[in-house]
């Protein structure tokens, strides 16, 4: 799994949002960015709401650049208390014939951090 993600990262398509608390890393979420969907793999944190932090700017510079679905894959209370939901099945296919029909931004995501 790990040498997926490092061969999808230097394709352009893995991506990941951290927190940090001075050099320590201290949570984040990654996953894999197509169209106008982020298909969340998993997040993690070592610090108290440091993978929220990482989630809440995630899903603002996705809306920013017009990302429709942040695919979360299971609704958690965790989830859920951030705005997940679940998505009846024909909303969810009709979302994505629409997203991934779009322009998937590759390689570096460092202008995010600008917006």
């Amino acid at each position: 799994m790990k040498k997926a993600y490092i061969t999808l990262h230097e394709l352009g398509y893995a991506h990941s949002v951290e927190s940090w608390q001075g050099e320590i890393l201290v949570g984040g979420v990654y996953g894999i960015s197509l169209g106008r969907c982020f298909f969340g793999e998993s997040m993690f944190s070592f610090a108290s709401n440091a993978s929220k932090a990482a989630l809440i700017t995630l899903n603002n510079k996705l809306r920013d650049r017009s990302f429709g679905l942040i695919d979360c894959q299971i609704r958690s209370p965790h989830l859920a208390s951030l705005g997940a939901r679940d998505v009846p099945r024909k909303e969810f296919i009709t979302l994505l014939e629409r997203l991934l029909g779009q322009e998937t931004i590759r390689g570096s995501w460092a202008f995010f951090a600008q917006a």
